[in-house]
């Protein structure tokens, strides 16, 4: 490896032993550092009867069950008397969690509740309960429900929030004091500790109370100078003789699609290019309470959320796209690092799946194996990065295991291998998330990879022969309390070091950024909830020392009355592109607000220095983009958006660029949707100004059409239609192709 890299790791674990040592010399108990005050646990009462999920709780079994008051206001006030009352009441069997919720409300008719598709829940009224079930601190389960039922669920962990596509029951109604709901979570569908009698497990109920401020409401107070929420949680207790019983779930799949295209575009007619049927079937097995084992085979991994469009031309880096396919984002927080490790949209098309997540006691484990048809590829640089599909099988295996150490400290470990016909990229990371205070937390990762190509793929792509071997060190400090928060990084990795199946676009630099901003919180009452003034630096440069980016900025931001936040910053850099150093002053603004409950607005605007990217020169950018979000009754939404960029040079304007985003749902009810989506994209180009031959015009519009039945996130129907029309400045928009698909899932618990 190089030597700045070796510099960088020495860097990094000499840090970690200037932290450690002292700490076992003094002796501090790290196992009990920085968690939150020792309390009596709550008693969760079992029952012999089990209620009806209807959202009218009129059964006798909560008169006897445990009941908190959500009694604090924690933001935007802090730990203040709430606006409205609320009441959580929880009861278990042997196979499931009960949960019920009163919501006190002066004023009903303001309650704001649309029916949506589950996980959609936006910025209205709702409650949730968050579950640390192995009573670790280090992660929870978060279950919400809107007055209506609409479910909502994720899993929040120390490395930030994933997917969790869990089957619960769900009802609401609004009543003429306020609502109330009631929740049933069986025990398959979490993952608890393996132990003998009563659990005890953190908990929290919360309450969002949106009106002229987003008022959230919990049941204890908040230290907001402590960095860990799951530590100042409840701790309720009982659970005993809970079991996920035989936790097997099945859910076959049948998938057909056909994709019609002009054989001669634009004058030629559509001819069928595929054409496919399949059957397709996931088995999960919970093989103890804390474990779950799945594989797949033919799964079905169409997306049918259509991805935003987002502006790719003058982008020097591969752009990120988030996951939505379900066996992956399953269990995907076990996977999380620092840096991005792991990024399962790498994996394109396969064709068959397994994977184990779990924990048992301080250890955790995720592994997945992957067969993939196509083998995507993002060739990184210090200055921008290149990315190429291969119709080439490969095999994508990750192996993770993270090993806690008391309460406060994570180790971790990671190993990725993909494999393919003259190819193979391998990866192992050591991590450590180290907690150190209630307000202070060091994250180190290292890594290192080797990667070899095909020969005509590393000559194309100016990859070097043989086997490329090279590391990444990385390290974060973080300081948060109620007014400051502080943060320095360090990043050093190697030219030849690739993640594939990860997302590292840059590479063959270290840089060292931080920054530093302070908190005015308001008085209960106040137009404004919070103020923040901040400043922030990084330096950039390659391993050879040479500049890469030098820059600062200075920003503020607020929110307030309407539920209203607005952003603001001005900065400045030294900028280095292919052989040239660009100085560039830029400003830009964010903001957005609800003026009434049905209607949200916002917008983007970024202006001043850029750089032309395609031609290496000076350049002035505008960016904008407005979007407006509408209710019409408790059905039908509406999303519109625009995105506006243009580019001039010297010689006067480079480019101009549009794209249009329009979405209607109309949700009929708690099961049934029809979505239309429609997205246009015009790029128009003045050639006399490029350096080299382009169009001058390019135009696109994609839309999809969508009916989806949904039971749950495995039992659906899907039946849909989506199509391209493209054209230039020869060609008139003209429908390119089309595609009618369908989707039948079933999930079956056993």
């Amino acid at each position: 490896m190089k030597n700045g890299i070796l510099h960088g790791m020495r860097t990094a674990v000499s840090a970690l032993l200037l932290i450690s040592i002292p700490m076992v010399i003094v002796g501090i108990d790290v196992a009990v550092a920085g968690t939150g005050s020792v309390q009596d646990p709550y008693i969760v009462p079992m029952v012999s009867s089990v209620p009806r999920i209807d959202g009218t709780l009129d059964e006798t079994l909560w008169e006897n069950a445990l009941r908190l008051a959500l009694e604090f206001e924690v933001s935007p006030g802090e730990n203040v008397t709430p606006p409205v009352r609320t009441e959580v009441f929880l009861v278990y069997d042997e196979s499931s969690l009960y949960a019920a919720f009163k919501c006190f409300d002066p004023d009903p008719s303001a309650i704001q509740a649309h029916f949506r598709d589950r996980d959609r829940l936006g910025n209205e009224d709702c409650v949730g309960i968050c579950l640390d079930t192995f009573n670790d601190e280090r992660r929870n389960f978060l279950l919400m429900v809107n007055p209506i039922g609409i479910q909502s669920d994720q899993i929040e962990s120390e490395t930030g929030g994933s997917s969790w596509d869990a089957i619960w029951e769900s009802a609401g109604r609004i009543t003429e004091w306020g609502y109330e709901v009631e929740m049933k979570v069986r025990f398959n569908q979490l993952r608890f500790q393996r132990v003998d009698g009563t659990q005890v497990w953190g908990f929290d109920a919360i309450r969002f109370y949106p009106r002229d401020h987003e008022h959230l409401i919990g049941t204890f107070p908040r230290d907001r100078s402590n960095n860990c929420y799951r530590c100042q949680m409840l701790k309720i207790e009982g659970f005993h003789g809970a079991t996920p019983g035989h936790n097997i779930e099945v859910s076959p799949t049948v998938t057909g699609v056909r994709t019609d295209s002009r054989d001669d575009f634009p004058a030629g007619d559509f001819q069928t290019t595929h054409e496919a049927a399949d059957f397709g079937i996931t088995v999960k097995w919970g093989v103890t309470p804390s474990m779950m084992f799945s594989g797949t085979i033919n799964p079905d991994f169409s997306q049918v959320e259509a991805d935003a469009f987002q502006l790719d031309i003058n982008q020097p880096f591969a752009l990120y796209y988030g996951e939505r396919r379900p066996f992956f984002t399953e269990g995907a927080d076990f996977f999380n690092t620092l840096k991005d490790a792991v990024y399962s949209r790498t994996i394109r098309d396969p064709s068959w799946g397994l994977k184990l997540t779990g924990k048992e006691g301080g250890n955790t484990i995720g592994a997945f194996v992957v067969r993939d048809e196509i083998t995507n590829l993002i060739f990184p640089g210090s200055q921008g990065s290149r990315s190429a599909s291969l119709d080439m099988n490969s095999t994508a295996a990750v192996l993770r295991y993270k090993r806690d150490i008391g309460s406060r400290y994570t180790v971790g470990a990671l190993f990725a291998d993909r494999e393919g016909a003259d190819y193979f990229n391998r990866l192992v990371s050591l991590d450590m998330d180290l907690r150190l205070t209630q307000s202070d937390q060091i994250q180190i990762h290292l890594l290192g990879s080797s990667t070899s190509y095909p020969d005509v793929t590393a000559a194309e792509f100016g990859q070097g022969e043989g086997t490329l071997i090279d590391g990444f060190a990385a390290f974060e400090w973080d300081h948060s309390t109620r007014t400051h928060y502080i943060w320095l990084d360090y990043d050093e990795v190697g030219k030849n070091f690739r993640a594939d199946l990860g997302f590292m676009p840059m590479v063959g630099y270290r840089n060292v950024e931080g920054g530093y901003f302070y908190t005015w919180n308001a008085e209960q009452g106040s137009w404004w909830n919070r103020f923040r003034l901040g400043g922030e630096f990084a330096h950039y440069e390659e391993l050879s020392r040479r500049l890469l980016q030098k820059s600062w900025e200075a920003w503020g931001s607020y929110s307030g009355t309407m539920q209203s936040y607005l952003y603001g910053e001005a900065s400045g850099a030294t900028q280095a592109y292919n052989g040239r150093l660009f100085e560039l002053t830029r400003f830009a603004c964010q903001g957005w607000l609800r003026p009434v409950s049905d209607l949200s607005a916002g917008f983007t605007l970024l202006f001043g220095d850029h750089i032309d990217y395609s031609n290496t020169r000076s350049a002035e950018r505008l960016y904008i983009r407005p979007w407006i979000d509408l209710n019409l009754g408790r059905h039908l939404m509406i999303e519109l958006a625009h995105t506006y960029e243009h580019l001039d040079v010297a010689p006067g304007r480079l480019y101009s660029a549009n794209i249009s985003y329009l979405s209607f749902v109309y949700q009929m009810n708690r099961r049934i949707f029809l979505r239309s989506i429609v997205q246009y994209v015009r790029y128009g180009r003045n050639v006399e100004n490029y350096t080299f031959d382009i169009d001058p015009e390019f135009e696109n519009v994609s839309s999809q059409l969508l009916f989806s039945y949904k039971i749950n996130p495995q039992t659906m129907v899907y039946l849909g239609y989506s199509d391209n029309h493209f054209g230039n400045q020869e060609i008139n928009l003209t429908q390119s192709d089309r595609t009618f698909f369908m989707k039948i899932g079933y999930a079956l618990s056993m």
